[in-house]
């Protein structure tokens, strides 16, 4: 059983906060990925951009945070 009484003193907006700044910190390091590290072992010809995984990352980071928001 997990033990959250640590969390009491914060509020829900401030909670909010928190969660929708890690979302575009995380998105942020994504993008510091570089290129060649993620499409490495596929020849330049065989690249699109849907296999560049940074965008697919920041995609769910998209829609997790605007969930995140809504809620």
């Amino acid at each position: 059983m997990l033990n959250f009484d640590w969390l009491k003193g914060v509020s829900q907006d401030t909670a909010k906060i928190i969660f929708l700044l890690l979302f575009i910190v995380i998105g942020i390091v994504v993008l510091f990925i570089p290129n060649n590290y993620i499409f490495q072992g596929i020849k330049k010809e065989d690249r699109h951009w849907w296999n560049n995984l940074k965008w697919w990352a920041i995609t769910v980071l998209t829609i997790l945070f605007y969930i995140y928001y809504i809620f």
